[in-house]
């Protein structure tokens, strides 16, 4: 297999028509990839990611098309897919206020264009599902920035940005209803998405620690910071350092990797019911 790609989490490999998409336990914030791996955290994203596309696979079609047919060295962490053209815009929709929609409320009223009501607060739930996308920057090549939907119809077309703005509502509303099932808010997420045979499909991962907010649902109280089963966890943790967010980043301490992992068994076993092995 020739390697294409190597990316801030996984690699893709090329092995004839199709990929082989390769997780690692690399995590990264703030568009940087941090030197401490996260045990088990490729593994995690993998298998979470299949159960959430076999959840959804009537919301949207998904590149998988095995999750046996891989390389023994790389079970469990490693899908066989469709080769996506991938549309070069970062689906994310908010259903609560957190992370940077909080600071572009907070400066502006608004996330992406998109006016929000006056006077809401950390964690706060909004009106209703928004979508506010941004670019995406290659690794090394910066942060990804906002888009406006006026910008992402200039991108890709009117009717592309349709569909992309109707696929990641429809699979953030899914999730939602799925995830508080199991006493898990979905406060955010982002979908990548790509052509193939003419059709959007999602790709990449699918409402993982790495690409959504998660919180328990008893513990949640607008205006109070929640306790994150996600990546923001570690984001909070590095604020407290002098980092600037620029490469390097900082080494992980063995107790906030333990603590990061445990986020994300939580999570795991909270969603499919499964004891994560």
């Amino acid at each position: 297999m020739e390697l294409l790609h190597s990316g801030k989490v996984r690699e893709v490999y090329s092995d004839g028509d199709d990929i082989v998409l390769v997780a690692s336990d690399r995590i990264s914030i703030y568009d940087v990839i941090l030197p401490t791996p996260i045990p088990d955290k490729g593994k995690i994203l993998t298998q979470l990611s299949l159960w959430w596309f076999d959840q959804l696979s009537d919301v949207v079609p998904n590149h998988i098309i095995s999750a046996t047919d891989v390389p023994q060295e790389w079970a469990g962490r490693a899908v066989r897919c469709e080769r996506l053209e991938m549309v070069m815009v970062e689906c994310i929709v908010r259903g609560y206020l957190a992370g940077s929609g909080l600071k572009s409320y907070e400066k502006d009223g608004a996330i992406c264009g998109v006016p929000l009501p006056a006077g809401l607060t950390e964690a706060s739930k909004l009106p209703e599902p928004i979508f506010t996308p941004t670019t995406k920057a290659p690794v090394g090549a910066g942060h990804d920035e906002n888009m406006t939907y006026a910008e992402v119809e200039v991108a890709v077309g009117p009717d592309v940005a349709a569909e992309l703005k109707r696929i990641a509502l429809e699979v953030y509303r899914r999730g939602a209803e799925v995830a508080e099932r199991s006493g898990i808010l979905l406060a955010d997420t982002k979908i990548e998405v790509g052509f193939a045979d003419g059709r959007l499909k999602l790709g990449d991962e699918l409402l993982t620690p790495d690409s959504a907010r998660f919180w328990a649902v008893d513990e949640w109280q607008p205006g109070k910071p929640p306790r994150y089963l996600d990546k923001q966890f570690l984001r909070d943790w590095s604020s407290q350092s002098d980092w600037d967010r620029t490469d390097p980043g900082p080494e992980i301490p063995d107790e906030v990797v333990e603590a990061t992992r445990n986020r994300y068994v939580e999570v795991y076993e909270r969603l499919t019911g499964d004891k994560w092995r």
